[in-house]
């Protein structure tokens, strides 16, 4: 099969032959139809962001494609149908703790590599195998639609952070990192879930007067200033009542004061869910004094990617209509233009852009 290859570090991809994927129970193969590029995958293969990878490795988390064999365990899914293929893998053999690799992206830990060195490749390429509960049908598409669907990749990851809060109907928000890809996503995903109010901060005047536009008064936009204390005054000021809960998804270049500010804005008893970036490359840590979570009941989780159970359930919001998959702005390039499509998506990382590769 044909496949754009990571040999090195800070080298282009090469586009090239790997062999084709040999079926084993547990597994699915999967003909890639499309594939998500994220904005910031030209800072994976660049070796910025110090990302476990076994190199070579065609990298891509994530795709949209059509299952090409089953494994003798599967029970529902069939040949051709479609599906998306969730790239986080999770180990068998411990329930509890399980080790993960994000195929096609980066390993947690030595078990995350160990993963890895099965599936290895990833999506930037023109089959993939994946474990068979990593198939997630996504019903009847035609061919056109398979690159909108790749915003399931960058819905998936924020809607694993609003199931980690527990965000009940007419409950207000912040999303800290709204302006991203990623955050912007999550205001869509917490209006579609019944939220009263999202906060959305940010530097971006114009990227938040964009979000005011699109999702009208359910959100409320703050300008950042770059002082801690006075910006988390202005996002509690700015909230129509208390802040019950807030998502930090803040990538490893945002200092750790912005996400200070954005959790101390929580009221008492209320939650904050860590799931950004900050901290991954160096840099201070967090340092959310003791005795204002203790005494206020703050509950504090991280969360790292979703549950295996969310992309099911993201399926069913997508197909209800909750969340339009068509406000979505696509560019799509072919797989012998990878290194192209890895640029174009670095160079337009806002909300609701989203580059893809058809294999």
């Amino acid at each position: 099969m044909k496949a754009a290859i990571l040999k090195q570090f800070g080298m282009p991809l090469a586009i090239e032959s790997l062999p084709d994927p040999i079926l084993g129970t547990g597994e699915v193969i999967v003909d890639v139809a499309a594939a998500p590029v994220l904005s910031y995958m030209k800072e994976v293969i660049s070796g910025e962001r110090k990302y476990l990878m076994l190199l070579p490795q065609a990298p891509g988390a994530g795709a949209i494609g059509r299952v090409r064999a089953v494994g003798p365990d599967s029970t529902r899914l069939a040949v051709g149908d479609w599906v998306y293929c969730d790239p986080t893998v999770r180990s068998r053999d411990d329930a509890l703790t399980p080790d993960i690799t994000l195929q096609g992206l980066s390993a947690r830990g030595e078990g995350g590599l160990h993963l890895q060195k099965h599936f290895r490749h990833g999506s930037y390429a023109q089959q993939i195998l994946i474990p068979t509960e990593n198939a997630i049908r996504v019903g009847s598409l035609d061919n056109e639609d398979a690159g909108k669907w790749c915003a399931f990749g960058t819905l998936a990851v924020p809607y694993g952070g609003l199931l980690k809060a527990n965000l009940q109907a007419g409950e207000t928000i912040l999303v800290s990192g709204a302006t991203g890809n990623f955050g912007s996503a999550c205001i869509a995903l917490a209006l579609a879930m019944g939220a009263g109010c999202v906060v959305a901060p940010g530097r971006n005047e114009e990227t938040l007067e964009g979000l005011s536009r699109r999702f009208g008064s359910r959100i409320r936009t703050v300008k950042l200033s770059g002082d801690e204390d006075d910006d988390c005054k202005r996002m509690q000021q700015a909230a129509p009542g208390p802040i019950d809960c807030v998502l930090d998804i803040l990538p490893p270049f945002a200092p750790a004061t912005a996400v200070r500010a954005a959790v101390m804005s929580v009221r008492p008893y209320g939650r904050a869910v860590l799931m950004g970036g900050v901290g991954m490359l160096g840099g201070a840590g967090l340092d959310l004094p003791y005795p204002w979570i203790m005494r206020n009941c703050i509950t504090i989780h991280g969360q790292w990617l979703c549950p295996a159970e969310a992309p099911s359930r993201l399926v069913a919001l997508i197909q209800s209509g909750l969340i339009a998959l068509e406000q979505f702005d696509i560019t799509a390039f072919d797989l012998d233009h990878a290194n192209e499509a890895i640029e174009h998506a670095a160079a337009n990382p806002g909300p609701f852009k989203l580059t893809v590769i058809k294999p």
